[in-house]
C-alpha cells in the first residue's frame, strides 16, 4: 500500500530566488526515495509516495539464504529476511531474540521462502508477551517494536512459505517407513527428512512466536503450512503460538510426540490443526477462528502405515469456530473440546455390506481408540468414501452407523480454551477476539 507523507525539513532557498524573477517555482515530489521522486520538481508540495512505510532509523535488514553451518543469533534490532528455503543444519542452534522480525521473500515453487529446522538442528526463539517473535511477510510495514502492520489483514494469504521443525520421533508413514520427506522438499534434498526412533528428540524452544500470512504455493494444490512439525520429539518445547492468515493449514503435526501448549490460529486457508502419521503429542488449550475461506477448525489421520500404529494424541481445552474432520483411522482423546460439527469417517468392504477399521470403527468399538470426554459440539455426521468391490457406486452410510456413533458421543457442555493472555497476538490487536 503506499503511503503519502510530508518531507521533513525546511527547505531552504536560494537567494536568487527569494529576491525574486517573477516566476514560480515547479512544485512536486523532490524526496529521491519516493516512488513519485520528480527530479525537474524544485519545491516539495507534500506528495510524495512510498512503496512502503519508511524504515525505523537505525534498523538494518539483513539477508538471510541458504544453509546455517554455525551457531549464531538473530537479533531485535535488524529485521530478517529470508531468501528462499534457510536451513538450521545438524548440530546448528539458531537462536533468535526475544522482540525480533523475520520476513519471508515473495516467491512460489522452489522459490519459496522458509526457516527450516532439519533434523537435529535446534531452534531457541523465547518472545514474551511483550516482545513476542513475529515471521511475516516482506510486504508487512510492521516494525521493530510494534506488534503489527497497518497494511495487511487476515485475507493476505500466502505471501511467503513458513517455519518448518523436523525432528527424529517416530512416525507413522506409508508402506512401513520410518522416514519421511516432508512435503514441499525435492527427497534431492537431506534436510527434508523426519522421523526415526527417539521419542524425546529435542529440536529446541519455540515461545510466543506470530507466524503471518505464509502458505506460498510450492507445488499443484500444495502450500507450506504456517507451522509444519514433522517427527518433532517430546523434548522441544512449543507454547504461545500464533498462525494467522495463512493459506494452508495453521500447524500440521506429522506424527512426532512434541506437546504443545496455547496455540491460536485464525482465518487460515485450509485446516486450523491437522494432525497426520499418528502424532502423539498433547495439543493443550487452543483456539481456532475460521475465515470465509477456511476448511475444517481440526482435521485428524491416524497411522499411515504398519509402524508406530499404537500412539494416541491428545486435544485438551480447545474452543474452535468450525467442524471437526475424524478420519484415516483417527485414533486420540478430545478432553474438553467445543466444536461444530463433529464429522466421522466410516469405511466399508464386501460390496459396502461390513465396516472395516477407521474411524467409525475406533469409535464404536467396546474398546474405543477415539474418545469424545467432556466435550461439546453441534452434532454427529458420519460419512464414507468407499465404494463397491467394482469401484463403481458410492457406499451408503447405513442408519444404524449413524446412531451407533451418537450412541458413543455424548455432547456436554464444556468451557474450551482460555480467550485470556493473548494481548500480544495480531488477532487481539486486530480485533479479531
Amino acid at each position: 500500500m503506499k503511503v503519502n507523507s510530508v518531507k521533513l525539513g525546511v527547505l531552504i532557498l536560494a537567494s536568487s530566488l527569494s529576491l525574486g524573477t517573477g516566476s514560480c517555482s515547479k512544485k512536486g515530489c523532490t524526496d529521491p526515495t519516493a516512488a513519485n521522486y520528480s527530479d525537474s520538481a524544485k519545491k516539495d508540495d507534500g506528495s510524495c509516495e512510498y512503496d512502503d512505510a519508511p524504515v525505523t532509523p537505525g534498523v538494518q535488514t539483513v539477508t538471510k539464504a541458504g544453509a546455517i553451518t554455525s551457531n549464531e543469533t538473530w537479533t531485535a534490532n535488524n529485521i530478517y529476511k529470508l531468501v528462499g528455503k534457510v536451513v538450521v543444519e545438524d548440530g546448528v542452534t539458531l537462536t533468535i531474540e526475544a522482540g525480533t522480525i523475520i520476513k519471508g521473500s515473495q516467491g512460489t515453487g522452489t522459490l519459496a521462502s522458509a526457516l527450516i529446522i532439519a533434523q537435529g538442528g535446534k531452534i531457541n526463539a523465547q518472545g514474551t508477551a511483550a516482545l513476542p517473535i513475529i515471521f511475516t511477510s516482506e510486504l508487512d510495514n510492521i516494525q521493530p517494536g510494534q506488534l503489527t502492520g497497518t497494511n495487511l489483514d487476515e485475507t493476505d494469504q500466502g505471501l511467503w512459505g513458513g517455519l518448518i521443525v523436523l525432528g527424529r520421533a517416530p512416525i507413522s508413514a506409508a508402506d512401513g517407513d520410518v522416514l519421511s520427506q516432508i512435503e514441499g522438499i525435492p527427497v534431492e534434498d537431506a534436510f527434508g527428512a523426519f522421523g526415526g526412533s527417539d521419542a524425546t528428540d529435542n529440536s529446541g524452544v519455540m515461545s510466543y512466536i506470530s507466524i503471518r500470512h505464509g502458505g506460498a504455493l510450492i507445488g499443484a494444490g500444495n502450500e507450506i503450512n504456517g507451522l509444519t512439525l514433522g517427527g518433532v520429539g517430546s523434548g522441544t518445547s512449543i507454547s504461545n503460538i500464533e498462525i494467522v492468515s495463512n493459506l494452508d493449514d495453521g500447524i500440521e503435526f506429522f506424527g512426532g510426540t512434541v506437546n504443545v501448549s496455547n496455540i491460536i490460529v485464525g482465518f487460515q486457508g485450509d485446516d486450523g490443526i491437522d494432525i497426520d502419521m499418528n502424532y502423539a503429542g498433547t495439543v493443550s488449550n487452543f483456539l481456532v477462528i475460521n475465515g470465509t475461506n477456511s476448511d475444517e477448525s481440526i482435521e485428524i489421520d491416524g497411522p499411515e502405515g504398519t509402524t508406530y500404529t499404537n500412539g494416541l494424541y491428545t486435544l485438551m481445552n480447545g474452543t474452535v469456530s468450525g467442524n471437526g474432520d475424524f478420519k484415516s483411522k483417527a485414533q486420540g482423546t478430545q478432553n474438553n473440546v467445543k466444536l461444530a460439527t463433529a464429522k466421522i469417517r466410516a469405511s466399508y468392504q464386501n460390496n459396502c455390506a461390513d465396516p472395516k477399521s477407521d474411524a467409525f470403527t475406533y469409535l464404536t468399538d467396546v474398546a474405543p481408540k477415539l474418545v469424545f470426554a467432556g466435550s461439546e459440539f453441534t452434532g454427529v455426521s458420519v460419512y464414507t468414501a468407499s465404494t463397491d468391490d467394482a469401484g463403481v457406486n458410492a457406499c451408503t452410510v447405513p442408519a444404524a452407523d449413524q446412531t451407533a456413533a451418537q450412541a458413543a458421543m455424548t455432547s456436554t457442555t464444556a468451557t474450551g480454551g482460555s480467550t485470556t493472555g493473548w494481548s500480544w497476538t495480531w488477532m487481539s490487536v486486530n480485533g479479531h477476539l
